[in-house]
């Protein structure tokens, strides 16, 4: 199967270290997830290699000879994946401005009826775990409902590598089977939804709107 995970930071400095922290837990993650799962294929979808304008214009809004190519090429890849690992640091308690506005591109339809894992980090003692909360609601009303398990990473900058190896001193065999932990809940997932979905056309139940919200309100 075909999994995305989503790089959830723009920046490319993070204190203490001038190195990018999420890019070491999502490197993590990926080695992680490879050697559990090598049969399964996890593609990283980094936000600062798409160009996405000043101005809000989802891939939805464009007419199919205008939407810009490398959008278009992303909203492939979301609608052929079969689930998604999205890793994000803490903004003011909440998931980070530069996933949610790279998710924002692309409608639900997209996303739904496969799973989704939620990885969080900061480099304080918290591990982003606000920040989970809020995007439990967020991938649900995306489609991809969350798994149950998550994963939380303190002071990120002292348990990985740049390349996501672990760190000197961290038990690497215990980072990944708490790792794999959630990952091991979205395989089962993604394996039962692509199941059912050979059964039964989930998009066929409820159809996307297709000019307004409102072609799903109520008489």
């Amino acid at each position: 199967m075909k999994f995305l995970i989503f790089l959830g930071s723009v920046r490319t400095s993070t204190p203490p270290r001038p190195a990018r922290l999420g890019e070491r837990v999502t490197q993590a993650c990926l080695s992680f997830f490879s050697t559990c799962y090598p049969e399964h294929e996890l593609e990283l979808i980094d936000p600062l290699e798409y160009e996405l304008g000043p101005v809000f214009k989802p891939h939805f809004s464009y007419s199919k000879r205008a939407v810009p190519q490398d959008l278009d090429a992303l909203a492939n890849k979301i609608r052929t994946a079969d689930g998604y690992i999205m890793v994000s640091p803490e903004y003011n308690h909440s998931m980070s401005p530069a996933l949610a506005n790279l998710l924002n591109h692309f409608g639900s339809s997209l996303f739904s009826y496969k799973p989704s894992a939620i990885v969080t980090y900061s480099s304080g003692q918290w591990g982003g775990m606000r920040a989970a909360v809020g995007m439990r609601g967020f991938l649900s009303e995306l489609g991809c409902l969350p798994v149950s398990s998550m994963v939380h990473i303190p002071h990120a900058q002292n348990v990985f590598e740049e390349d996501g190896t672990t760190q000197a001193g961290q038990d690497h065999n215990h980072w990944g089977s708490y790792v794999n932990r959630t990952f091991s809940q979205l395989v089962w997932w993604a394996e039962a939804c692509a199941g059912q979905a050979e059964i039964s056309d989930p998009h066929a139940l409820i159809s996307a709107f297709t000019r307004t919200p409102t072609d799903r309100d109520a008489p």
